[in-house]
């Protein structure tokens, strides 16, 4: 049924309709919605045999979702930023014990300097913990990915993290369709566990474990993100047909026939993407995009495919690796080794910062050109950066570097000493 409605809601009623058994909440900007939505939704008896936990941190909220999925029950949490980066050993447990849990990620920039809006940062610095990474571009895809992940999680019975941009989708209205809980009960199957602690035959998970068997569980690790490699487009296509839209899968490509140039992006700022490419192709330049909706396990052959008639790629994304730059970009080069496309890195949106497409059509049209700079950082205030090296320069403690700027910038008063 079409629905006018925030995002996060959407959300909450997708995961609702996936009958999880124990919902653990601990609220943190801007996930709090989705959390907010579930514990009315369980009050009113509308999800049936369900445990609505809140906790006192965001380490706790996944603990127990790890005890909870470890004892048989289907388990959901939900999370951003520094609290992602709090249940950081938790997010490693879980998938070191093949743990069927889907996390929301309400994506959200890391501090310090503290900042609540929107980039990739935050689950970036997860990418690598052994958890699919599923990545949406609306708020339909967002709604739709969830029972995508729940039923991809218990096939493999490995966790997933569902990626949404905060603000940009979860506070976002929009109209979406919310299928009936018969539909989805006719695509996810009950859950049955493949390991479940019983007190009449107990056992120990997550001991210890020396150098003559570690490796070979890291590398089953890898082997299962293979495995989900291969089911992801399966349940996609499962998805489209008794659905009758396409969401999810691992690449997406957009008016690629022909295109010169593409770029290859994640998230929302796809949707801004394709309008920019929309124009430039009215006007002749042969410019195409490709969604990487999914970044974890990363869809190397699938991406190398989409990319192999590009004369060059441009990667934009929302995150930055200090000392290195592009994170996806890097990811992308390895998906076209062997090859003499170049990969240029477009750095932009972090800490919320506005991508008009104005900018990206500058940007990219000096990409056309091979004219950018790699990395290039869109919109970056250059006047305010020199401005800073110049005052770190001139005194040994030239202070905090954001306090600095925000006073450069008259936001914060001016320095007393």
């Amino acid at each position: 049924m079409l629905q006018q409605i925030e995002g996060s809601q959407a959300i909450a009623q997708a995961v609702a309709l996936c009958r999880p058994e124990v919902i653990c909440a601990y609220p943190i900007t801007p996930q709090t919605h989705i959390v907010e939505g579930l514990s009315e939704i369980v009050r009113e008896g509308r999800i049936g045999n369900c445990q609505f936990l809140n906790v006192e941190s965001e380490f706790a909220a996944l603990s127990v979702a790890i005890g909870a999925s470890a004892a048989g029950a289907r388990a959901y949490t939900a999370t951003s930023s520094q609290g992602l980066l709090f249940m950081a050993e938790a997010v490693y447990n879980a998938a070191g014990l093949g743990l069927p849990i889907v996390m929301t990620i309400g994506n959200r920039a890391i501090g310090a300097p503290i900042n609540i809006w929107n980039d990739h940062s935050d689950s970036m610095s997860m990418r690598d913990s052994g958890w699919v990474q599923l990545y949406a571009e609306t708020n339909q895809e967002a709604a739709d990915l969830h029972f995508q992940a729940f039923r991809l999680a218990e096939e493999l019975s490995m966790p997933v993290m569902v990626c949404v941009d905060g603000f940009i989708l979860t506070h976002a209205y929009e109209q979406v369709d919310v299928p009936s809980q018969a539909e989805v009960d006719a695509y996810l199957p009950p859950f049955e566990p493949v390991q479940v602690l019983d007190p009449a035959d107990p056992v120990s998970i997550g001991a210890m474990v020396g150098p003559e068997a570690f490796f070979e569980v890291r590398y089953l690790a890898h082997h299962k993100q293979l495995q989900a490699l291969e089911m992801i487009p399966r349940l996609a296509g499962a998805f489209a047909r008794a659905f009758g839209r396409e969401s999810g899968g691992l690449v997406v490509p957009y008016r690629t026939e022909g295109a010169k140039t593409v770029i290859v992006a994640l998230g929302s700022v796809v949707g801004t993407i394709k309008d920019t490419i929309d124009e430039m192709r009215a006007e002749g330049t042969e410019i195409g995009a490709v969604k990487l909706a999914t970044f974890r396990p990363f869809p190397l052959a699938e991406l190398r495919a989409a990319l192999i008639e590009a004369e060059r790629v441009v990667v934009l994304e929302k995150a930055l690796a200090a000392g290195l730059g592009g994170i996806a970009a890097s990811n992308v080069r390895m998906a076209l080794r062997g090859l003499s496309t170049p990969v240029y890195t477009v750095i932009a949106g972090l800490g919320g910062r506005v991508i008009p497409t104005t900018s990206l059509k500058r940007a990219f049209a000096e990409a056309h050109a091979d004219r950018i700079d790699d990395p290039h950082f869109l919109d970056l205030d250059w006047k305010v950066i020199d401005k800073e090296l110049a005052r770190a320069k001139e005194r040994r403690r030239s202070g905090p570097i954001a306090e600095n700027i925000l006073r450069g910038l008259g936001l914060v008063g001016q320095k007393l000493f």
